[in-house]
């Protein structure tokens, strides 16, 4: 269990493990069953994905809204006067061609082989009108780097609009190992037989084990439980394990 300490410049920034919004980002609460209209909560590897680290939300009272014009980032909203603390006012600038900045000031201190990697908040994959900002991915090091001064934004392309709007989540963060500590290696013939024997086993077992879970979305896409399942059994191992 990691322990990650925050101080932060502007409390509503609230941060906090993400959740997914019902009525919300993540879709409607709708059951799994026939001529359910699908949401992203429905599948259990975005669910799992989306909650994986912390989000953070507009502190501001006014939106902003950020477009592009004749090549150049324009930034809309109305911030007020400057409030005289010694902070960029206002918040947010252009930073090159394509990209805008948000002096974020929040402290995240974790462990020596950690850091915290900025993503898109996940509502990014699920919003039709492409309106949420889009965090540019960065590893922070906050180990030894006590603030996270600024975070960067990709601008939209011309004529659209990316919105922050006051107490919408925009952006995640998640905490990651510091060194990507793996090797790629092909598998070896009998390391690849039996993943390919594995694989033909949960698929032949799919009309027993999603048999009462099988639904048909109103867009007649086809779900089933086989991965829950699989899933479940698998956390239950680990937990009897003490894995």
């Amino acid at each position: 269990m990691q322990t990650i300490k925050y101080r932060l410049y502007e409390p509503r920034l609230a941060p906090r493990r993400t959740k997914l919004e019902m009525p919300g980002w993540a879709g409607k609460p709708e059951p799994r069953r026939d001529g359910s209209h699908e949401y992203a909560w429905h599948c259990v590897p975005f669910t799992e994905g989306a909650q994986y680290g912390i989000e953070v939300f507009y502190p501001f009272d006014n939106e902003l809204r950020v477009t592009k014009r004749d090549g150049q980032v324009v930034l809309e909203g109305d911030f007020g006067p400057d409030p005289g603390t010694g902070i960029n006012w206002p918040p947010f600038r252009s930073f090159g061609e394509n990209f805008y900045t948000y002096q974020l000031l929040l402290d995240l201190h974790v462990a020596p082989e950690m850091a915290v990697r900025t993503e898109p908040h996940p509502r990014f994959y699920t919003d039709p009108d492409d309106e949420v900002p889009i965090a540019v991915p960065a590893l922070l090091r906050t180990n030894w780097w006590p603030m996270i001064s600024f975070v960067v934004f990709k601008a939209p392309p011309e004529g659209r609009w990316h919105v922050f709007r006051p107490g919408e989540p925009f952006m995640q963060m998640l905490f990651v190992p510091v060194e990507p500590q793996f090797e790629l290696v092909e598998m070896n013939e009998e390391e690849a037989a039996e993943r390919e024997m594995r694989g033909r086993r949960i698929h032949a077992s799919r009309d027993t084990l999603g048999q009462d879970s099988l639904w048909r979305s109103s867009t007649h896409t086809v779900f089933d439980g086989s991965y829950r399942f699989i899933l479940r059994a698998a956390k239950a191992k680990m937990r009897e394990s003490g894995g």
